[in-house]
């Protein structure tokens, strides 16, 4: 009977392990949704370029701006929360210290792009 645990066990544990890089494709997938927010932000302004008057443009790019923020932050709480509930086994998972650093670098640069935008 012991045979049967065993690989009962093993099983779980290797779905739990499939779960945890699933989930840090998913936050890469969510950060990556952040980044185009902020792209599309930048495309604003190539698009509309001197468009009258420049406040509308530039309210619209730092909804998106504002957008891939929130992106940004949530996607890091869900993974740190999912993580939280797992434990790794033969997969190493990224630390939520890593993923934290990673979104706040990315809403800090997003930030700076939208300063930018204002300033054009």
């Amino acid at each position: 009977m012991t045979d049967k645990n065993d690989l009962a066990e093993n099983r779980t544990d290797w779905a739990e392990d499939r779960t945890i890089l699933a989930n840090e494709r998913t936050f890469a997938g969510w950060m990556r949704t952040g980044m185009a927010a902020v792209a599309v932000a930048i495309g604003l302004r190539a698009v509309f370029g001197e468009f009258e008057p420049t406040w509308v443009a530039k309210a619209v790019a730092s909804v998106f701006i504002i957008a891939a923020l929130y992106v940004y932050w949530a996607a890091q709480a869900s993974a740190a929360k999912t993580q939280k509930r797992l434990s790794d086994h033969h997969a190493h998972a990224q630390p939520n210290s890593r993923m934290k650093i990673l979104a706040a670098f990315l809403a800090f640069a997003s930030t700076g792009v939208g300063v930018i935008l204002w300033m054009l």
